[in-house]
């Protein structure tokens, strides 16, 4: 039979999940109640943790169309399972987008229309429902899972996330069936499909939260442990963990609610507001933004409103900031929607709208319409295409809601290690069961015995013992200026070894700044110059370009625009006048945009004057009219106007942008022959240089004219007039930061909303890329025209059309002249791309994307869902990523990275693990060393923590055998006195004060950890069981009674009288056994202490750590002087016997013994070992900031070669970046030639290989 085709959920795509459809089954629910009742509840806590179970063992498989319940599993490596309830609603209409109106019945008999079994829907909706009659009623089928609808389509035989307008609707179909409205009635019949248009956060209740928080296994099983000590009597010891679980659970639930109540409130600010909607009667009406959907037709006020849903421009123009998506506080212009149907070409101009892809059409949810601009009285108006969670705005919070789970192997491990001791547990249970009944002792005993074992192997006061280091470490970050929403986060920033970092207000200050310019005359530069608003340059045409060329307008009174532009224009001093609203509504044409010196007073208009006189002949006017603009292309890398005196008989072209590109459009004898030396001297320094041309037009070019001539024709023949050199400053602590990270092999990454241009620029500025590395820019093309996906290679000396300047060029080319082509030379180089790239790469290049990724330094133009794939693209690598940003569209990457600090205490922070109250990168390095230190605090507690349950285990074992045990009070005295206090101090180690190379084992399954655990069990287990078994071969031992009188020979004889006079010992607590081992374990546990309590490199050393040094020194003491000294009522409040001095003495040298061995094995044989040398890593030479990858590889070689020599052989590297960065070392054909171009290969190929194709 075959095997069952499976069903997905956004197939193929980051969230793809497979679905399965299941209905209730009687006889297997009724199974499970018997089963729940008889397990006391224990089954129905475990169907809770594991919601798969849960549905399998109540239900039974069926089709997806019939399920009751569906299972939800990602494809991802978590493998994930969600449980999902499916709901019936009652509709006119199966498709959420057809026009039901002529099915909507006007008269209703009976309101109760909807079937028993419905889910309960808004009382919005309620209004149409009561208006279908029975017999026209189809029932749609439904579930909902992480805030997005999922609705059966009987076309697909599945269940189908709802795309509003965004799915293969073209230009010509808005603008003819969709830009025309809907009426009231159909928008009700679509928001049953649609719902509110809302992205709202639920705050959980306290007590649901709680309920969260205290069914976690490890606070079950502190209860079973609680509720078994209670039988056996044990109250001191369980009292003081329900102490702990409440300080515990109280402060993280307070932590997670805080955390929701920031979100919920970031959300709700301004996410409902009063709009004007067009009706297809074309009336207009106010509504509530809650309760838009697709189809409606929204009008954008003049003055401007916060887009409450992703829309398309069908008229006018409008301004808007998206600095919510892009970080980059920069206006954007918005246009229109084309329209097919008018243009000359007709239909053939007809694409399929896609709000990514045509951005420039599109108001996304929650950016800022600044202002609009309508001609004519036209009302700038706007389709809804997506609304709530579906929305651009709703996938951000919906990405902070539901993060993907980052994977952290130390916790991985802490489980496996638990379940090893579970396994240990096992053996001790079923030895005190056999060995009880063998010894006929009560079933009550045994089973109290029994399980007294278990909660001794696993340690009840784990988790409040691994959390004392994340708590201290989390004080002592908010000391740094870094408060923290997710301790746990503060371990896993121990393993960062890659760190993204936003640009603007992270890496550097906002915007640029102007150093000088260096003009050109007669084919030669001039001397540079910093004084551009001298009166000798103001009507020079180097000053007009800068104020004529550009994209600035006026908001609100307000010069706003493209930050460089706003730096170089108000260099000028000039001043921008634009048409009003009222002067644009006269005309058809727009008015032009006029530029004027700011210290030039208007003239008055004398009778009589001369019309055709040139304004250059005013004695006071000088005004520059913008004709025509060509705004800046990133792919052109330049921009162009043209302009005109007002008043003069010829226009004037005005050109600027990347001199290489500007160059190559000038006449040749206008650039200066010492062009590119020029440039190296100002880039080398890390300015960004912009070159500017112009050329007369023609006088016979009118403005009409000018609308209509081509790009290129204006582009051409210019002439060079010099450079404007312009500085993008650095945050001072900028370059520190990550010269540090860069000398602990820690990799960053620049990933910005920014141009590619200015992002290269800061990364070598900064020395995230070296002066002699290559970069590299990967410009992927997505299928067009019947061509498959590709990618051009542009190396720096090969992309003057795509690079700013010929800076790099000359760099690379003088550092590495004469570098040879040894092996990692291959290691200096760095890719770049932008968001467009990445998301074909991600598409249809997924072989090269890892390989992309591991040296990808720059990756500019990044939407926020791209940062986010961006993060976890690196994860998937095996990479530990952090993330610093300040933005709002920073949320989602900082939520999904290991490790995100957010500069800002705004919308960032409501998602980051980590805020910083101070805006530099500073934090990032406070926080690995942090971070570090914390975790090396968990390795020492946890293995601390296991020596101290697997002692304890064989201290009771031992005395099982006699039918004894420790008493109550010792327990206490070990668990409160010595364990408690040791683990609180232990975690008190700072961190050290700088970061290292050297890595930290990420899990508790390493060679070396294991080593040190087992190693010291084993130590404690000869010298335990040698003590116990030692005593009985003493001449004075015999079973101790209250008459036994061992002591009358010895010097000791103060607990003779006491022990006289003793009742009998009903659970034979008192023996000799007993003392030796409660003796000989305590100090174990003072040895192991600090044993396991490490320093350097990632803490403080232990010496410094004075309340630890303190404790363990009164606890030495006290122990010492308890058993050389003892003292009548300790000996009675601890049941210890007396014993001859002789034994105490031999004792006393049995515990130095077991100190120096578990010195000698922890600190020579682990940390000290030649062999450890030839694993210790090396440095190679390499340069740390670009070469960390091939770094670790070469390292890894050298350690697979010792392995080899030891008999070992060569071992693949566990993690997929240092594999990957192994097989590119050997690859030829890595990294692309220049001028090759990859190409992907077609759809029905089945080998995802790509081809490289060399361009002649």
């Amino acid at each position: 039979m075959g095997k069952e085709e499976k069903n997905y959920v956004h197939k193929e795509s980051e969230d793809e999940m497979e679905i399965y459809g299941y209905k209730r089954c009687v006889w297997k629910l009724l199974l499970i109640v018997v089963g729940v009742v008889c397990s006391g509840g224990s089954l129905l806590l475990l169907l809770y943790w594991m919601p798969e179970w849960s549905v399998k063992a109540t239900c039974t498989k069926t089709a997806l169309k019939e399920a009751q319940i569906v299972l939800l599993r990602t494809t991802d490596e978590f493998r994930t399972w969600f449980r999902a309830k499916v709901y019936t609603l009652l509709t006119t209409g199966m498709d959420s987008m057809e026009n039901s109106e002529s099915q909507i019945s006007k008269s209703v008999k009976n309101d109760e229309v909807l079937c028993p079994g419905q889910h309960h829907v808004e009382h919005s909706k309620k209004r149409l429902l009561r208006k279908i009659s029975e017999n026209q009623a189809l029932m749609v089928r439904y579930f909902e899972h992480h805030s997005v609808t999922y609705f059966w389509n009987n076309d697909l035989q599945n269940f189908k996330d709802l795309k509003g307008l965004t799915e293969g609707i073209s230009w010509s179909a808005i603008h003819t069936h969709y830009s025309n409205g809907l009426s009231k009635d159909l928008e009700e019949y679509r928001k049953l499909f649609f719902g509110a248009n809302e992205v709202e956060v639920e705050v959980p209740s306290v007590f649901k939260l709680l309920i969260n928080e205290v069914l976690n296994p490890f606070y079950i099983f502190q209860i079973f442990s609680i509720t078994v000590w209670s039988f056996n009597g044990y109250y001191y010891y369980g009292v003081a963990i329900i102490i702990m679980s409440i300080i515990s659970i109280v402060t993280t639930l307070h932590t997670v609610r805080k955390q929701y109540v920031m979100l919920h409130d970031m959300v709700a600010a301004h996410s409902t507001v009063r709009v004007s909607v067009c009706r297809a009667d074309n009336e207009i009406e106010e509504a509530l933004s809650t309760d838009l959907v697709p189809g409606d037709i929204l009008v954008i006020p003049s003055n401007g409103t916060i887009m409450p849903c992703d829309s398309v421009l069908l008229s006018g123009t409008c301004i808007v900031n998206e600095s919510m998506l892009t970080g980059e506080s920069v206006p954007q212009t918005k246009i229109s929607l084309p329209n097919p149907m008018k243009t000359s070409k007709g239909l053939e101009d007809d694409e399929i709208y896609c709000p990514e892809n045509h951005k420039r059409h599109t108001l996304f949810c929650g950016t800022t319409v600044i202002q609009t601009r309508f001609y004519s009285g036209e009302r700038v108006k706007a389709l809804v295409v997506r609304t709530g969670f579906s929305t651009t705005k709703g996938r951000l919070v919906r990405s902070i809601l539901y993060p993907k789970p980052t994977d952290f192997k130390l916790y991985r491990d802490a489980y496996l290690f638990l379940l090893c001791l579970v396994g240990v547990a096992a053996i001790g249970f079923l030895y005190t069961i056999i060995h009880s009944i063998l010894n006929k002792v009560i079933i009550a005993t045994i089973i109290i015995k029994s399980l007294d074992i278990i909660t001794i192997t696993v340690p009840p006061a784990l988790p409040a013992a691994m959390t004392a280091g994340i708590v201290f470490a989390q004080r002592r970050l908010k000391k740094l200026g870094i408060s923290c929403i997710s301790p746990q986060r503060i371990n896993i920033c121990g393993q960062l070894n890659l760190i993204c970092f936003d640009k603007t207000g992270t890496l550097t200050e906002e915007g640029l700044n102007i150093w000088g310019i260096q003009r050109v005359e007669d084919n030669s530069f001039l001397p540079s110059e910093h004084n551009i608003c001298r009166e000798s340059l103001v009507k020079s045409q180097f000053v007009a370009c800068m104020a004529v060329c550009h994209t600035l307008t006026r908001i609100e009174g307000k010069l706003s625009g493209d930050p460089l532009d706003l730096k170089i224009f108000e260099e000028t001093g000039w001043v921008l006048e634009e048409a009003t609203e009222e002067e644009t509504a006269l005309h058809n044409q727009i008015m032009p945009t006029v530029v004027r010196p700011s210290k030039q007073p208007l003239p008055a208009v004398e009778a009589g004057m001369d019309c055709e006189m040139e304004m250059f002949d005013l004695p006071t006017t000088y005004e520059i009219g913008i004709v025509r603009q060509f705004p800046f292309s990133s792919s052109l890398q330049r921009m162009s106007v043209v302009a005109r005196v007002l008043g003069g008989k010829q226009m004037d072209a005005y050109l600027k942008g990347a001199p290489e590109v500007i160059a190559n459009l000038c006449k040749a004898e206008t650039v200066p022959e010492c062009f590119a030396e020029v440039l190296k001297i100002y880039t080398k320094q890390g300015f960004r240089v912009i070159a500017l041309a112009h050329k007369k037009l023609g006088s016979r070019l009118t403005w009409h004219k000018v609308q209509n001539v081509s790009r290129d024709a204006i582009e051409s023949n210019m002439e060079f007039m010099g450079l404007i050199i312009m500085q993008n400053k650095l945050k001072p602590d900028t370059p520190r930061v990550l010269k540090e990270l860069g000398r602990a092999n820690i990799r960053t990454v620049m990933v910005t909303g920014d141009n590619m241009l200015t992002a290269v620029s800061v990364a070598r500025n900064c020395g995230m890329i070296l002066p002699q590395d290559e970069v590299i820019i990967a410009e992927a093309l997505p299928p067009k025209d019947g061509q498959v996906a590709q990618i051009h290679w542009l190396y720096t000396d090969d992309a003057s059309k795509h690079l700013e300047s010929a800076t790099e060029i000359i760099d690379i080319k003088m550092e590495n002249k004469g570098s040879g082509d040894g092996p990692h030379q291959k290691n200096h180089y760095h890719f770049a791309m932008d968001g467009k790239s990445f998301s074909v790469v991600t598409e249809h290049f997924q072989d090269l994307l890892s390989k992309l990724l591991l040296h990808g330094t720059v990756f500019a133009r990044m939407a926020p869902n791209q940062k986010t794939q961006l993060v976890e693209a690196f994860q998937n690598m095996d990479y530990y990523v952090g993330m610093c940003g300040d933005g709002a569209n920073d949320c989602g990457a900082l939520k999904q990275a290991h490790g995100g600090i957010s500069l800002s205490e705004l919308e960032a922070s409501a998602a980051s693990p980590f805020t910083s109250k101070f805006a530099n990168i500073a934090c990032v390095p406070n926080l690995i060393r942090e971070g570090r230190a914390a975790l090396m605090t968990s390795f020492c507690v946890f293995k601390f923590m296991a020596l101290y349950s697997i002692i304890q285990y064989l201290s009771v074992t031992l005395l099982y055998s006699e039918l004894s045990n420790l008493g109550d009070l010792q327990f206490l005295f070990i668990d409160l006195a010595i364990i408690l206090v040791i683990v609180f101090t232990m975690s008190l180690n700072a961190a050290w004060k700088e970061l290292v190379p050297q890595k930290l084992p990420s899990g508790l399954i390493s060679a070396s950890l294991l080593f040190s655990v087992m190693s010291q069990i084993v130590i404690s287990a000869v010298f335990q069981v040698t003590s116990f078994l030692a005593v009985k071969q003493q001449t004075w031992y015999e079973v101790w009674t209250p008459n036994s009188d061992t002591c009358s020979s010895s010097k000791l004889n103060i607990t003779l009288t006491y022990n006289s006079t003793d009742i009998e010992d009903a659970r034979n607590i008192k023996n000799y056994e007993n003392t030796t081992v409660f003796f000989i374990s305590c100090f174990q546990y003072l040895i192991v202490a600090i044993v396991f309590s490490k320093g350097k490199p990632f803490r403080q050393p232990s010496y410094e750590n004075y309340p630890f040094v303190v404790t363990v020194m009164v606890l030495y003491i006290i122990m010492l002087f308890i058993m050389l000294y003892p003292v009548e009522v300790i000996d009675w409040v601890l049941e210890l016997v007396c014993v001859p001095y002789e034994w105490r003495i031999l004792m006393l040298i049995i515990i130095i013994i077991n100190a120096v061995v578990s010195f000698v094995t922890e600190v020579v044989l682990l940390d000290l070992a030649p062999w450890k040398f030839l694993f210790k890593r090396k440095d190679l030479g390499l340069n740390q900031h670009t070469a960390n990858n091939q770094q670790e590889v070469l390292e890894q070689g050298n350690k697979s070669c010792f392995s080899s020599v030891l008999g070992g052989g060569s071992r693949k590297p566990k993690a997929r970046y240092r594999y990957l960065a192994r097989e590119l070392l050997i690859d030829p054909n890595w990294p692309p030639k220049p001028k090759t171009t990859t190409e992907a290969n077609k759809p029905s190929t089945e080998n995802s290989a790509c081809q490289i194709l060399t361009i002649t």
